[in-house]
């Protein structure tokens, strides 16, 4: 089980968000490989790092921000936010990003990811944000009639590494994982699956490790706001991961 801390980009800054609401923004820092710094120094594998500003423009943009992190966390990184091309995918590679999330993308162009995996195996990872049960794309701001498993299954045999599965409902709010949609998706494809959106604390990770001990098709899970605030500590569930 993969405990990953989200570090998201909003010009330049650790932000996180309410619901998925760029407006509805709380900033954590102002030095985003310091914040990288202090997650690998408490041990953590992974890192996922989302550029919101790229989200919205559809190109990347926290270029700076994602070099300084980069430089500072000695472990793994994934990485989404806006990136729609192959050159956009090569672009972050080249930065030494381990994985690249596909998201908006993945719901228009299904091609262009299963070529992205033939070029790049095992770097490849679709998002698939739901609101409603509904996938959401742009930046979180439309949604249409597709569900994420009818998403997910356009993706079974082209390789991709793992589905980040976020409740846009749940993201940023600390009311916990919605883990029956999330193992309900797991149970449904070959493709490991990461929850992602609300986790609260403690109880939520071994909620996850639970249901990935039971077999559920779990790579791990997201946590965000809560490792900030504090309400998530750290190192107890790093201990507790570790067992």
């Amino acid at each position: 089980m993969i405990l990953f801390p989200a570090i998201d980009l909003k010009e330049g800054q650790v932000v996180r968000l309410l619901y998925g609401d760029l407006d509805a923004v709380t900033v954590y820092g102002e030095d985003p490989g310091a914040q990288a710094k202090a997650f690998a120094d408490i041990g953590f594998p992974w890192l996922h790092v989302v550029d919101l500003n790229g989200a919205v423009e559809g190109r990347p943009v926290n270029d700076a921000a994602v070099k300084s992190i980069r430089a500072s966390f000695s472990g793994k990184m994934q990485l989404g936010g806006g990136i729609r091309t192959l050159e956009n995918i090569k672009h972050w590679l080249d930065l030494g990003i381990d994985r690249v999330i596909l998201g908006t993308i993945a719901a228009r162009d299904p091609e262009l990811v299963k070529e992205a995996c033939r070029l790049y195996p095992g770097q490849i990872v679709v998002g698939i944000d739901a609101k409603g049960g509904k996938v959401a794309v742009e930046g979180w701001v439309e949604t249409g009639e597709m569900t994420a498993l009818d998403l997910a299954l356009k993706f079974e045999d082209a390789g991709v590494a793992a589905i980040v599965f976020t409740d846009i409902d749940r993201d940023g709010a600390l009311t916990g994982v919605n883990l029956q949609a999330t193992v309900d998706l797991a149970n449904a494809i070959s493709i490991p699956v990461i929850a992602s959106g609300g986790v609260a604390d403690i109880g939520d990770i071994k909620a996850v490790m639970d249901a990935k001990n039971d077999g559920a098709n779990l790579e791990g899970a997201i946590s965000g706001r809560a490792l900030y605030d504090g309400r998530l500590d750290a190192k107890e569930a790093m201990e507790l991961i570790n067992a």
